[in-house]
């Protein structure tokens, strides 16, 4: 007798519905595809059984003794297995409504929701549902990961909601510590105990991500965001052009994005860059040339968000097109643009997104897909041209064997520091794993870097991301021909120090989340005041 009591209880599943995923599961297993199995077996009164509830029961028997674990079944079963394909499973969570010292012409200004966001998106969506309460935002999002099959041992947490940095700070400590606390599943007295206990927790964080103003960017503001355990800034530049940014009243100049860019990577944080078309003032061509300055006016962001301006009533932007003094583009004129410029990133950035997550009913006019990014691709291979973005070149699901990869070193020179990106590539040019690794150039007069006075970097070299690419598999697991756990951060971490001994750096400093300080303490680092460090004798 099969035991489903217990499962319909964690689940709230029935037992007919748990029996109905046991005969699907067994003509899985027997060769047939997933489709033609949930197909054969259809809900009595309609419809064809979730994969959730096939991955519950694929956790009963396992659980139960009655089959052995197949992490290839599970792959197969797993809904949208790309959540977790680049190496890690994020888990997004919103801020409060709270003031926003910007004062952008294109923002939306629900009351409801934080600044520049709308109640019907769907991350946002989630976080009212929740009354933006950090714990259950968090722990909502790891019941539904699981349930899906998805690996929940790695985490990295993606902070929305406005400017973080105009939060009280108290306001911070406290919802990153709930944040943990749902990642640890017990309560803590203070952050630092969280923190501490998510160094073994069964849901590490590997990642702590916040986004904010580059007029809010300082060295006393990057040494508070290490002390939160704050790995990378997302920071909205929006455009490169002085012009521009003051007729949509962002409140900072190029200048200011650029020294806020250069500090974030002074003090090893990893850079996530928003830029946006279609600004008032902007043109096509316009758009073009600032597009290329991202890459040659000392920029260089590890990471872009490419945020098209959408028309939104109630903005102030709306009440200029009212005058007739703003045109939005067209989704045909947006597509070929992104498709001019996509060429033009480097190999060393990921493009996140294309366009934002906005339903289309908010939109007055212009573009209202929010698949753009596959119309983007399919112009940009119409022209028989190709993306050399990271995310366009991962590995994903492909096979992997160690001794078929080769390891190369793109060497680029943002402002102030020189960067080796260090990575290996397949016989088929796509991305296994890489090292961000940046070396501080001249740190004297006029650096950033002078300005932060950080102790644990002082003469060191930077390793400000290691990231292995492939399905997200559970710390130790091993599968055959995955990228993750073969030994590829090893290999990666001695090539930097390798580097970094050649350029006369006495020590390597790391950026470490906190769920990953067991690793690199593993691998010679020891925890330094906001950083791990380990000397290069």
């Amino acid at each position: 007798m099969r035991d489903y009591e217990k499962w319909t209880k964690r689940y709230q599943i029935t037992p007919e519905r748990l029996e109905l995923a046991r005969n699907i599961l067994e003509d899985i297993r027997k060769g047939k595809n997933v489709a033609s199995a949930v197909s054969a077996h259809p809900i009595p009164k309609g419809g064809y059984l979730p994969k959730s509830i096939l991955v519950a029961e694929y956790k009963r028997q396992i659980e139960n003794g009655e089959a052995q674990e197949d992490p290839m079944l599970v792959e197969r079963i797993r809904m949208k297995p790309v959540r977790s394909l680049s190496g890690v499973t994020t888990v997004t969570v919103l801020t409060k409504p709270y003031p926003c010292p910007g004062k952008c012409i294109f923002c939306p200004d629900d009351v409801r929701m934080p600044k520049s966001y709308l109640i019907d998106e769907p991350g946002a969506a989630r976080a009212y549902q929740h009354s933006f309460d950090p714990y259950l935002q968090v722990k909502s999002r790891l019941d539904s990961y699981e349930a899906n099959g998805h690996p929940t041992d790695k985490i990295e947490l993606l902070i929305l909601g406005g400017t973080w940095s105009a939060y009280r700070r108290d306001y911070q400590e406290h919802f990153i510590k709930r944040c943990f606390d749902a990642m640890n599943g017990v309560d803590s007295e203070t952050l630092e105990e969280a923190h501490r206990f998510n160094e073994t927790a069964a849901h590490r964080n590997v990642g702590l991500v916040i986004e904010t103003r580059p007029d809010e960017i300082n060295p006393k503001e990057l040494a508070w965001l290490r002390k939160l355990g704050v790995t990378k800034v997302q920071m909205g530049v929006q455009s490169l052009d002085d012009r521009v940014l003051e007729l949509n009243k962002r409140g900072h100049t190029v200048a200011d994005a650029l020294y806020a860019a250069s500090l974030l990577r002074a003090a090893s944080f990893k850079i996530v860059l928003h830029w946006m078309p279609n600004l008032l003032g902007a043109t096509l061509q316009s758009d073009k040339e600032d597009f290329s300055r991202l890459w040659t006016d000392g920029f260089s962001p590890d990471e872009i968000k490419i945020y098209p301006t959408q028309l939104l009533e109630g903005t102030e932007l709306h009440t200029y097109w009212q005058n007739g003094e703003y045109e939005p583009y067209t989704q045909e004129d947006l597509i070929h643009l992104i498709a001019d410029v996509k060429p033009m990133i480097q190999p060393y950035c990921r493009v996140n997104r294309v366009i934002r997550d906005i339903p289309s009913h908010h939109v007055v006019e212009g573009n209202k897909r929010t698949s753009l990014r596959q119309d983007v691709l399919a112009e940009v291979a119409r022209r028989g041209q190709k993306c050399n973005c990271i995310r366009c070149n991962e590995v994903k699901k492909q096979q992997v064997q160690m001794e078929n990869l080769r390891l190369e070193d793109h060497i680029y020179h943002p402002a102030n520091a020189e960067e080796h990106f260090i990575h290996f590539r397949t016989p088929e040019d796509k991305i296994a794993g890489y090292l961000r690794l940046s070396l501080p150039q001249d740190t004297k007069e006029n650096h950033p870097a002078a300005d932060l006075n950080f102790a644990d970097l002082h003469n060191a070299a930077l390793v400000r991301e290691v990231h292995v690419y492939g399905q997200s598999l559970a710390v130790g697991a091993e599968k055959e021909g995955a990228a993750q756990h073969i030994g590829l951060g090893k290999q990666l971490l001695e090539e930097a120090s390798r580097i970094s001994r050649e350029n006369g750096y006495s020590s390597l400093a790391v950026i470490a989340a906190i769920g990953t300080r067991q690793y690199y303490q593993a691998r010679g680092f020891e925890p330094g005041e906001l950083y791990m460090v380990k000397p290069l004798s």
